[in-house]
């Protein structure tokens, strides 16, 4: 497994390579990560992933210069499971100067997610352009965990007529159920014990919903009151339409269940996809 750290020196190794799939990340590694390489393995010859902790989509009061950075420890995961090359890059690679041009993203990105941690999406989709203009990929694998992410990229694909195909890996699990995470470290022996409530509730969300309720306001509700007991922060759990994560109506028939919340100190986020 080759390492790049340049931009001019990454492309010197993609050269003229027809068959590349990209899978960008932010480092500390978790088995989450090496599911979406296994993923991109099987759509394309070559496996390009990146680590870069993006500072454009953390808020000042964020974690930025706390977020883990286990480079030696994620370069040998790459390796484990097949990929072919890591570009790593320093801030000053991928930012030479202050940034004063950037995706924008649509009304979606100042909802749910958005609303919560405003300006997160710009700075997703402006590097994430960034790396799809350096790597130049055919495939890029992102995870349904972030499911907003997901769609906001690949909304950015089609509108901008990239030649990529993105394609969304279902969410790994650890056995009790809590998405994988990188933040799931910031949780002490108590809050991790708690931390598969989180899951469970949006299975019950999905549970009355296909038992007939549909009052999804009140149901909304009702979740958010049974984390809050267990001293749960919540900043949403929203059903929304698995198309484009708008309200649904009494037809809609695919829909998905999102959620963000704190528990202690550490945001977790997850979602279940169903159909009714």
């Amino acid at each position: 497994m080759d390492i790049a750290a340049g931009i001019d020196e990454l492309r010197a190794r993609l050269g003229r390579k027809r068959s590349i799939a990209f899978v960008p990340t932010m480092g500390n590694l978790h088995e989450g990560h090496l599911q979406l390489m296994r993923t991109a393995r099987r759509h394309a010859r070559f496996v390009v992933a990146s680590i870069f902790v993006n500072r454009l989509q953390f808020a000042p009061h964020e974690d930025f210069d706390t977020y883990p950075r286990t480079f030696e420890a994620d370069c040998e995961k790459l390796a484990s499971c097949g990929v072919d090359l890591v570009f790593a890059p320093e801030e000053r690679e991928l930012y030479p100067e202050p940034q004063s041009f950037f995706v924008e993203p649509p009304e979606l990105g100042a909802q749910l997610e958005g609303e919560f941690r405003p300006g997160f999406f710009r700075g997703v989709a402006t590097v994430v352009m960034k790396l799809f203009n350096i790597v130049r990929p055919n495939v890029a694998v992102f995870g349904k965990k972030d499911y907003q992410q997901l769609m906001i990229v690949r909304g950015m694909v089609r509108q901008l007529n990239l030649a990529i195909d993105v394609i969304g890996d279902e969410i790994a699990r650890a056995p009790d159920g809590l998405a994988l995470s990188s933040r799931n470290g910031y949780l002490s022996a108590q809050e991790r014990a708690e931390a598969p409530r989180l899951h469970q509730t949006l299975l019950w969300v999905k549970s009355q919903i296909l038992t007939g309720m549909h009052d999804l306001a009140l149901l909304e509700g009702r979740a958010i009151e049974k984390l809050k007991q267990n001293q749960w922060q919540i900043d949403y759990i929203a059903v929304r339409k698995q198309s484009d994560l708008q309200l649904p109506r009494l037809s809609d028939r695919d829909l998905v269940v999102l959620a963000a919340v704190k528990l202690g100190t550490t945001r977790l986020i997850d979602n279940v996809e169903f159909s009714v």
